[in-house]
């Protein structure tokens, strides 16, 4: 189904652009996934969440360690312990699984939208570069490189020239 739309879309656009290739309009594609991968950008911005998750994983296996202690505390303490101590214990350790679930869950989500909002960023820029880049070499369209793409010339894919220019404008 979603092959059959994307086709149908691809047709339209296809149809609508017959007009304008044969007076000579050009297209080419991108691949903003490449540019992101190999732009000195994409690799920083891969950088800033390696760091933050290995601060986050570093933090796990310190709360790790400690929900593993609090458990073999309170096995080898279970049959010492008065009914009252060792229901206590038990609520300790069930508040720390808690809180260290919730860590889990923040830190993910913390990552996912700092993923989000860099590679958000970042394909911004690489929007700016890519209009201006089909401004200055008469480009008529310029589509994003995808799987609904059946076949593409080779000489139609722009990007390597695209991921050139954005790196050369952050170095401005």
């Amino acid at each position: 189904m979603k092959r059959a739309i994307t086709a149908s879309v691809l047709l339209l656009c296809l149809a609508f652009a017959a007009p304008v290739l044969a007076e000579g309009g050009k297209i080419g594609s991108v691949d903003v996934q490449k540019v992101l991968l190999f732009s000195e950008s994409g690799k920083g911005a891969k950088e800033q969440l390696a760091q933050k998750a290995n601060k986050y994983e570093l933090d796990k296996n310190t709360k790790e360690e400690e929900l593993k202690k609090l458990k073999a505390e309170l096995e080898k303490q279970s049959v010492l312990l008065s009914e009252s101590a060792r229901i206590t214990k038990e609520k300790d350790y069930q508040q720390k699984l808690k809180e260290y679930q919730r860590f889990l869950k923040d830190a993910q989500d913390d990552l996912q939208a700092k993923n989000d909002e860099l590679t958000s960023r970042i394909v911004d820029e690489i929007v700016k570069v890519v209009q201006d880049y089909g401004r200055k070499n008469k480009y008529t369209f310029i589509f994003v490189k995808n799987e609904g793409m059946i076949y593409q010339d080779e000489t139609a894919d722009v990007t390597d020239d695209i991921l050139k220019q954005f790196n050369a404008s952050k170095k401005k």
